[in-house]
């Protein structure tokens, strides 16, 4: 810092003649090196001529400008060009703005960048460099444009893609539960049926244990009828007596014959005392 005030006074303390001189020679060196491509060595001298001594010339600060923009340095370039956008001059009004839209297209700010080229445009209309960055940075932006509507709509259709997925999916699961619920009672009806199958087959079989037992009390009535004497049928006959009321009637001598029986049984029978007379 001290040695930068030094420089400061020394400069400053050149007579007029010798600081034109100065002032022209760090001129030829900087533009010497910005032709031979030495950026950063013009970038300095130009630096120097404003800052120690006092060169307050738009050309010089244009030429500092373009030697920070060549090395990349586009903070320190943006500083430079941003004074002189509002140049009296013309050309150089133009040429800055048109630089401004460069390093504005660099960093992506797309829309800054047309208007700065539009502003270059306005202060000198011959800027064909201007002109041509200004068609370039508009066919962008109707590109970036035309690609975030298509991006939109491609958005928009993968949502109705996919709402008509979910809605055919929806469907299809309605279809299922439909299917599964047509064949739940399918299974249920058929099971219901082979209930009522096995029920019937039942009170079939049951019926014809029934009819089996009729039958059979039938044949067992007529092997009866069979079993009576025929004399006693003729018997019956003249007593004008049906031989179901005759079997009737034999059944009841039977059961008495039995009861008589049984009672003479539980009689006990004593033994004759033969101390005792007989009468």
């Amino acid at each position: 810092m001290k040695s930068f005030a030094f420089i400061l006074i020394a400069a400053l303390a050149i007579n007029p003649v010798d600081r034109i001189a100065q002032i022209n020679s760090y001129k030829a060196e900087a533009k010497e090196a910005y032709r031979n491509g030495d950026f950063e060595t013009a970038a300095a001298k130009y630096r120097f001529l404003i800052d120690s001594l006092q060169v307050n010339e738009e050309e010089v600060t244009m030429n500092l400008a373009n030697s920070y923009f060549q090395i990349n340095d586009s903070t320190a370039a943006s500083n430079y060009y941003r004074p002189l956008t509002q140049s009296s001059k013309t050309k150089m009004k133009s040429l800055a703005n048109q630089q401004m839209g460069v390093l504005s297209n660099r960093t992506g700010k797309f829309e800054e960048a047309l208007e700065y080229f539009k502003q270059a445009l306005r202060a000198d209309p011959t800027n064909e460099d201007a002109r041509y960055n200004y068609e370039m940075v508009k066919k962008k932006l109707e590109e970036q444009k035309k690609q975030e509507e298509q991006k939109k709509d491609q958005n928009k259709d993968n949502k109705e893609e996919n709402k008509d997925d979910k809605k055919d999916q929806e469907n299809k699961d309605q279809k299922q539960d439909e299917k599964d619920k047509k064949d739940q009672e399918k299974k249920d009806q058929e099971k219901k049926d082979q209930q009522n199958k096995e029920q019937q087959d039942q009170e079939q079989k049951d019926k014809e244990k029934s009819e089996e037992q009729k039958e059979q009390e039938a044949k067992d009535k007529e092997q009866e009828k069979k079993d009576i004497p025929p004399s006693v049928s003729e018997k019956l006959k003249d007593m004008e007596m049906s031989e179901e009321k005759a079997q009737m009637i034999l059944e009841a001598m039977k059961n008495q014959e039995i009861q008589y029986l049984q009672q003479n049984k539980r009689k006990a029978t004593k033994p004759k005392d033969k101390s005792k007379p007989d009468w």
